[in-house]
């Protein structure tokens, strides 16, 4: 296994495959031509020796069909003989054009047809001294010993080439062997081959899917990292937005006390000290009581800013009239300044002060869009309360906009959104270009119970 840590897989595997399957292919299409070449000689081989057998039969069939022919003066034994004949011409031809590229053998083969024309020309000579009616001759020439040592002459030349023969078929046999033998090794090496170059891949992807695992976890690691922070971040927002809500809400608080005892204070005995001039110069000029009438209804003016200044501050109405009085009228006001038709449909809940003031702060926020962006001519202003929860809803035919857009009203949107959030609850914003928007926020009835105890007073 050391090789595989020396060799870069990446960069061998795929040549190493290619290797593999081309050498595989070479190796057994040589190997196959090579074992059916071998198997063609073979097959010539084996021909070639039944030709031989065939025609050493032959000429025993020819010399039975002769002897039977003279011992029986039967027309009919010359048949076998004139067949083996033709059988004996057929096998030469059939030698012949085998060993037409084997020099030794030639030289053989020529000898047994020498051989086998002299045993023929025997046969033919007694036929003929037999229908010539010299049969004593025939006779002496059959029973002399020339045809058996002919005989034995073409059955040692025959053997000759069987042996040849035979050594030729144990050399095709031995090469037909030796190219299954290669044909073994050269896929034992390949298989080998392959067989590396499958680990070495199966070593890429393990290596590959434990990097990818690696990275995987490494992105689940920083994601979780990721989301915590995340999710410290918005707690620390919220907080932060909390804080200064009541920061604010505190400020306008004791702004609007200084303004209605430091001011209204000033502005009150002004009226007062204005009054009591205006009693001791009842014989005053007209043109001075005149002045005198201005003043007063200067400060008087003054005092009704104040008033106005210190409810836009802090409404008292929240605190001595409650949370349906106090959005009627901030309803009926906007009605009046506007002139859009206001409908409101507000029931009592169960609100302890900062969820009443985040509400008045909501609904005011909404009027305020509507007022800027809307062009709005009717507006629906709706606070129920639906099982355990506190609904509050502004909706109007305004316009509209697309909540996907960056707008100049979505920072407001953005600090009602934190709002209702720093207060437990949810807020959605549906609207699309012409059809009027909604703002809904969803609260639960204790959710200020969440403010630590904080309260806007």
């Amino acid at each position: 296994m050391e090789i595989l840590k020396v060799v870069k897989p990446g960069r061998f595997v795929f040549p190493l495959a290619c290797l593999a399957a081309v050498a595989m292919l070479f190796i057994s299409e040589g190997s196959y031509w090579q074992a059916v070449a071998a198997l063609k000689q073979i097959s010539a081989m084996q021909t070639a020796q039944v030709s031989i057998v065939g025609l050493s039969q032959s000429i025993l069939d020819a010399e039975t069909g002769q002897r039977g022919y003279l011992l029986s003066n039967r027309k009919e034994y010359l048949q076998p003989y004139q067949t083996a004949i033709t059988k004996i011409d057929e096998s030469f031809k059939v030698l012949e054009s085998y060993y037409s590229s084997d020099p030794a053998a030639r030289g053989t083969l020529e000898k047994l047809r020498g051989l086998t024309d002299a045993k023929m020309s025997e046969l033919a000579l007694t036929i003929r001294l037999h229908e010539e009616g010299r049969d004593g001759a025939a006779l002496e020439l059959v029973l002399s010993d020339i045809g058996k040592e002919k005989m034995e002459a073409i059955r040692q030349v025959g053997a000759e080439l069987l042996a040849h023969q035979s050594k030729n078929v144990m050399v095709s046999r031995g090469d037909l062997i030796n190219t299954l033998i290669l044909n073994r090794v050269g896929v034992a090496a390949l298989s080998a081959i392959s067989l590396l170059a499958l680990l070495l891949y199966l070593r890429k992807s393990a290596a590959l899917v434990s990097h990818q695992l690696d990275l995987k976890q490494r992105a689940q690691a920083e994601n979780d990292r990721l989301e915590i922070e995340v999710a410290q971040r918005t707690t620390q927002l919220t907080e932060l937005t909390r804080h200064l809500v009541t920061a604010r809400e505190d400020e306008r608080h004791r702004l609007a006390r200084n303004l209605h005892d430091d001011l209204g204070s000033l502005l009150t005995s002004a009226k007062l000290d204005a009054a009591r001039i205006r009693s001791r110069l009842a014989g005053a000029t007209p043109e001075t009581l005149e002045l005198l009438s201005h003043l007063i209804g200067t400060l008087n003016s003054g005092i009704a800013l104040g008033r106005r200044i210190i409810e836009d501050l802090r409404p008292s109405s929240l605190t001595n009239l409650g949370l349906v009085s106090t959005l009627e009228i901030l309803a009926r006001e906007f009605a009046d300044h506007s002139g859009v038709e206001v409908q409101c449909a507000l029931e009592p809940v169960d609100l302890e002060a900062n969820g009443e003031l985040m509400v008045y702060r909501l609904v005011q926020e909404a009027i305020t869009n509507i007022t800027k962006y809307a062009q709005a001519r009717h507006v629906w202003v709706t606070l129920r309360k639906t099982e355990n929860q506190v609904e509050v809803s502004v909706r109007d035919d305004g316009v509209g906009f697309d909540p996907t857009k960056q707008t100049d009203s979505k920072y407001g949107l953005i600090g009602m959104r934190f709002r209702v959030e720093a207060e437990g609850g949810t807020l959605q914003v549906v609207s699309s270009a012409g059809s009027g928007t909604t703002v809904r926020a969803i609260l639960p009835p204790t959710s200020l119970e969440m403010s630590n105890g904080l309260a806007y007073t």
